[in-house]
């Protein structure tokens, strides 16, 4: 009568793990990992962070506003860090497009906020430039309190809301 070599086998209980070959694992513990945005984009979140500590001190009303939109442009330029991907050389230069163009296109749930930001781009750049006046103070204090929902928001979507893998048969580059 001849053997299978499934029957020749050693049989494991079904209700533990298979033995190691070092001995028992008993100083492993499981890590629950909580961060999925990549180091690149935590760095952002966190130089964003920075900044509206910052434009929460500062008095002056231009220079509150543009460190407030910075700290909302680090925010979005988080996103295009955690998912972002690189695209296919083409013949052409396309033109250069601003984060707040981009955004709504890798992540559609941030939309209104790419254009809320954008509305504010050339406020910005007067506040840098000096123009007396470029932003109130109501609107340098509406912007932060705008830039810290937008940073908590984004926070919750890359830190704590896992990015799903795509299935083996699609690549990001096909299509």
């Amino acid at each position: 009568m001849a053997h299978s070599s499934a029957a020749a086998a050693p049989r494991r209980r079904a209700d533990g793990p298979a033995p190691s070959p070092t001995g028992p694992a008993r100083d492993v513990h499981p890590v629950v990992r909580r961060t999925t945005a990549p180091p690149a984009a935590l760095d952002l979140l966190t130089q964003a962070r920075a900044g509206l500590d910052e434009a929460a001190v500062l008095s002056v009303p231009n220079e509150r506003y543009a460190t407030a939109h910075l700290a909302a442009l680090r925010t979005a330029a988080a996103v295009l860090a955690a998912r972002a991907r690189p695209e296919p050389a083409r013949r052409r230069r396309e033109p250069i497009r601003s984060a707040w163009e981009i955004l709504p296109e890798l992540a559609p749930e941030l939309a209104e906020w790419s254009a809320l930001f954008a509305s504010g781009a050339a406020r910005r750049a007067r506040a840098e430039a000096g123009i007396p006046g470029a932003a109130s103070r109501r609107q340098a204090d509406d912007l932060l309190r705008d830039a810290a929902m937008f940073l908590r928001l984004v926070e919750r979507l890359l830190v704590l809301q896992p990015v799903l893998p795509q299935p083996r048969g699609e690549r990001p580059d096909a299509g």
